[in-house]
């Protein structure tokens, strides 16, 4: 997998992807995907009192006022997931180290082809939305081989932008909670370098559907090397600044704030109740996942 996603075709990718990463799953999870695609059905079933366990995102706040205890919706398991990939593509997303060769963009790519490949072969279904500066485009939900191959056809179309405003993730999650009537597994894949703000329809998002944050990340982003004077660039901004990495000191400010931005994140997650995965460019895509699968499988415990 180091070749970069967007240097081949989706037929490619995709032969490389089940070779190399889906085969591995199969035998590393032993057919066990509930651990990651788990989540509840579009069905109301019943109501009982909230137990300490329990996830906090299914209490009805109605009958809770009016029993004057805590209660919780319970629903009848869907055997059919319908998934949603909502991804980040803008520029800061084509950032990534030269030792890695592999942009943060190449990372999405390969998690989005491998999961919409797990989750069709099994009879469901997946759709897309992108973000460069703007909603760029909405997939209907699909499936079958044949949809995860226009996904990946439709990821490598997106134009790369040399520089754009700041991020604003909250239009892309506007457009999943107006748009995404189904209750759905939906998979926000982002770098979260972004503007704040956006929490507030993440939020209603979380409340609607069962949600998965996907943090993509490059090494080079929080740890600086010893290479003297260097020409930094923000992807999307375009603002140019002549850095000395020899200092210690900024190097180690560099790496604190680094640290800030990412305990925020941890905070803003915790705080909803929410798994998150965070794909690193230097890590093997297998590893990511089973960890990934490891921790939610604790969570249901």
């Amino acid at each position: 997998m180091n070749a970069p996603a967007s240097a081949t075709t989706p037929e490619r990718i995709l032969q490389r992807l089940d070779w190399q990463v889906i085969r591995r799953l199969d035998g590393l999870l032993q057919g066990d995907y509930r651990s990651l695609f788990y989540g509840y059905g579009i069905d109301f079933a019943d109501l009982r009192e909230y137990q300490p366990q329990d996830d906090i995102r299914y209490i009805d706040w109605n009958v809770t006022a009016r029993m004057d205890a805590p209660y919780i919706r319970q629903y009848v398991e869907d055997r059919e997931i319908s998934a949603w990939f909502l991804l980040d593509l803008s520029p800061s997303l084509d950032f990534g180290t030269v030792q890695n060769q592999n942009l943060k963009r190449s990372m999405l790519i390969q998690f989005v082809a491998t999961l919409a490949r797990l989750l069709t072969r099994r009879g469901n279904r997946v759709g897309a939305l992108f973000l460069t500066d703007r909603v760029e485009k909405k997939i209907p939900a699909g499936s079958g081989r044949l949809y995860v191959l226009r996904i990946i056809h439709e990821l490598l179309k997106v134009p790369r932008l040399l520089q754009a405003p700041l991020t604003d993730l909250s239009p892309l999650l506007e457009a999943g909670l107006y748009s995404i009537k189904r209750r759905s597994l939906i998979f926000i894949v982002s770098d979260f370098l972004c503007k704040p703000g956006w929490e507030k329809a993440f939020k209603l998002l979380s409340q609607r559907h069962e949600v998965l944050p996907i943090r993509v990340t490059d090494p080079g982003e929080s740890v600086l090397p010893d290479i003297g004077l260097v020409l930094m660039q923000d992807s999307e901004t375009g603002e140019q600044l002549y850095v000395d990495t020899h200092d210690a000191k900024f190097r180690r400010r560099f790496l604190d704030v680094s640290r800030g931005r990412e305990h925020e994140l941890e905070q803003i997650f915790k705080r909803f109740g929410l798994d998150a995965l965070t794909l690193s460019t230097d890590e093997d895509l297998v590893r990511a996942i089973l960890r990934f699968a490891r921790s939610r499988r604790m969570r249901r415990r």
